[in-house]
C-alpha cells in the first residue's frame, strides 16, 4: 500500500506542479562576474512590504540583507547585537535600554538614530496590518534618551518581546523611507534593492555606505523558479550558483555524487502543518480533528514526501526551542480508531477541501494525506493555489478552506494559536492563559507553561504537525559560509563568500 501511495504521489506531483515562466535557459542569462552570486528560490515575494503583506518570502529576501533590527538571531538561535551595540534590562523586566551603533545610515542617506527606533517600533502598532503585529502591543512607549540611546518601556514583563525583535517586527525604518515600501524598501543593511523583474528575479547591490563589514559579493541575484526540475537544471547549467532550499528530495543524490557541488543538510524551525479550520463544521468537532490525526501515517508521509528527511515532532515546537517535547506519538497511526471517532461524531464520510500552496512539498504531502484519509472514508479534494498571493488571500486571510498544508517558518509561532482570528480558527481560553503566563513568568515558568500549551493543542488536535522541514542547500563548491540550520525568517547573505 505504501509503495502504491508513493507512486501515486509522485505521479500527481508531476501533474499538479504549476511551473513558472522561468527556465534553466532564462536563468543562464545571469552575469558570471566573480562578484555576482545567483541564488535560486521557489516562492517569490508579492511585493516588498512585509508590514502589510503576510508570508515568509519578503523577509526571506530582505531581513538582515536590506533591513536590519536592533538585534538578530545567530546560527545557534541566540539573540545577538546588530544595530544595538548592547542593551540592559531593568530589574522589573519592563524597561530596555539600547545603546545604538554610531555612523549608521539608511540606504537613502538618512542617519539612523534613536528617533528611528521610536518611529519604527511605534509604527508597528499604528501602521502595520499583518497578523503578527500584535506582538508589539506590549510596548507602552519608546523614549529618545539621546541620539544613540533608545529606551523601550513595556506595559508588563515579556519573555517573547526581545525575541520578536529578531524577526521582521524589529526592522528599522526611516520616516523618509516608508513612502513606497511595496516597491522601494530602504533599510540600513549591507544591500539595497537595485532592480526587480516580476516573475523572474530581484537584484541586490552592495550598499556603499554600509556601517559594517562589506559583504563579499557586490551583487546578489535572487532568481525565482517554481518548477523544481527547472530549478535544478539552472544550477547544473551554471544559470545559478546556489539552490536556497531543495524542494524535491529525489534530486539530492545527483548533487551529492557530483564533485562540483556541496550539499549542506541541517534543520529548520519550519513546521509542515496540516491545518484544520477549527471554526468550520465538521472540523469544529474535536472528534473529527482527532480522527484525521489518527488516520495519517506521518512516517509514511515523510518517507514519500521527503524521502525520510525531516523530523517528526507532533507539535508546533521545534527541537531548537527550550520547551520542546517529542509529541510525535500522541496520535499513532490507527485507522480503526479514526473510523470509530468519525462515526461517533456523526461524520462517517465527510467531504473536505484541501487547499494548498502550489509548492512541491505541499503537493507531494497532500497526495499522501488524501490517500490515507480516503482509507477511513474521508473524501478529500485537493486544490493547489498560486503561492503566495492566492493562498494568502483565500486561505490565510479569508479562511476559505477546510484543510491546508503549509510550512510555518516563523520562529516560536506556537503563539498564533492564542489568536482566535488567526486562520486556524482555534479559540481556546486555557491556551491564551498559558501563553500569557509563559510570557510574563520566569525562564522556568516560561518553559513549563509553553510545554503545557503544546500539550493542550495536541489534546485538542488543533492541527496535525506532519514533520519539521529539513534545511537542504545545494551550492557550487566555490561558495562558502552557509548556516547549516535555518532558524530565522531570513536567508542571510552576509556570511556568504567565494572560496
Amino acid at each position: 500500500m505504501k509503495a502504491l501511495r508513493k507512486s501515486a504521489a509522485l505521479t500527481a506531483l508531476t501533474a499538479l506542479l504549476v511551473t513558472s515562466g522561468c527556465s534553466a535557459g532564462s536563468s543562464a542569462t545571469v552575469a558570471k562576474d566573480p562578484g555576482t552570486l545567483a541564488i535560486g528560490y521557489t516562492a517569490e515575494p508579492a511585493n516588498f512590504d512585509f508590514t502589510r503583506t503576510d508570508g515568509a518570502a519578503i523577509p526571506q529576501a530582505l531581513l538582515y540583507n536590506v533591513y536590519e533590527g536592533l538585534v538578530k538571531l545567530d546560527a545557534d538561535a541566540k539573540i545577538v547585537p546588530l544595530l544595538a551595540e548592547s542593551w540592559t534590562v531593568s530589574e522589573d523586566r519592563k524597561t530596555y535600554d539600547f545603546k545604538l551603533r554610531k555612523n549608521v545610515r539608511f540606504g537613502n542617506g538618512a542617519p539612523f538614530t534613536a528617533e528611528d527606533v521610536k518611529f519604527s517600533l511605534m509604527r508597528v502598532k499604528t501602521d502595520w496590518t499583518v497578523s503578527i503585529k500584535s506582538t508589539m502591543d506590549v510596548v507602552d512607549r519608546v523614549d529618545v534618551v539621546a541620539p544613540d540611546h533608545a529606551r523601550v518601556v513595556l506595559t508588563k514583563p515579556s519573555n517573547g518581546w526581545l525575541f520578536s525583535l529578531t524577526s521582521r517586527l524589529g526592522a528599522m525604518f526611516s520616516p523618509t523611507g516608508v513612502a513606497d515600501l511595496a516597491n522601494k524598501p530602504i533599510g540600513t543593511g549591507p544591500y539595497t534593492v537595485s532592480s526587480r523583474r516580476r516573475g523572474d528575479s530581484i537584484v541586490l547591490k552592495q550598499n556603499p555606505a554600509y556601517w559594517g563589514a562589506k559583504p563579499a559579493y557586490s551583487t546578489v541575484v535572487l532568481k525565482y523558479i517554481k518548477d523544481p526540475t527547472a530549478l535544478n537544471n539552472a544550477l547544473l547549467s551554471n544559470g545559478i550558483d546556489v539552490i536556497s532550499a531543495i524542494t524535491v528530495p529525489d534530486s539530492i543524490p545527483q548533487f551529492q555524487s557530483d564533485d562540483r557541488f556541496t550539499v549542506i543538510e541541517g534543520t529548520t524551525n519550519s513546521e509542515v502543518t496540516l491545518a484544520f479550520n477549527n471554526a468550520r463544521p465538521p472540523l469544529n468537532d474535536v472528534r473529527v480533528r482527532r480522527a484525521l490525526s489518527y488516520a495519517i501515517d506521518r512516517k509514511a508521509l515523510l518517507d514519500t514526501a521527503w524521502a525520510g528527511r525531516g523530523t517528526l515532532i507532533g507539535s508546533m515546537v521545534p527541537p531548537t526551542d527550550p520547551w520542546y517535547e517529542d509529541l510525535s506519538n500522541a496520535y499513532p497511526f490507527d485507522p480503526a480508531k479514526a473510523k470509530a471517532l468519525l462515526a461517533e461524531a456523526g461524520q462517517p464520510n465527510p467531504a473536505l477541501r484541501l487547499r494548498i500552496p502550489n509548492l512541491p512539498y505541499a503537493v507531494s504531502a497532500a497526495q499522501v494525506v488524501a490517500s490515507q484519509l480516503a482509507d477511513v472514508g474521508v473524501t478529500v479534494t485537493i486544490e493547489p493555489l498560486d503561492f503566495p498571493a492566492v493562498w494568502l488571500k483565500q486561505v490565510f486571510t479569508d479562511h476559505d478552506y477546510d484543510l491546508s498544508i503549509i510550512q510555518h517558518v516563523e520562529a516560536r509561532d506556537i503563539v498564533t494559536f492564542g489568536r482566535p482570528k488567526y486562520y486556524w480558527g482555534y479559540d481556546g481560553e486555557p491556551v491564551r492563559q498559558e501563553l500569557a503566563k509563559a510570557d510574563a513568568g520566569t525562564p522556568q515558568e516560561q518553559i513549563d507553561a509553553m510545554r503545557q500549551v503544546a500539550r493542550r493543542l495536541s489534546e485538542d488536535a488543533a492541527a496535525d504537525w506532519l514533520f519539521l522541514f529539513p534545511n537542504v542547500i545545494v551550492a557550487k563548491n566555490k561558495v562558502t559560509g552557509f548556516v547549516r540550520n535555518q532558524v530565522s525568517e531570513s536567508f542571510d547573505l552576509t556570511g556568504l563568500a567565494p572560496r
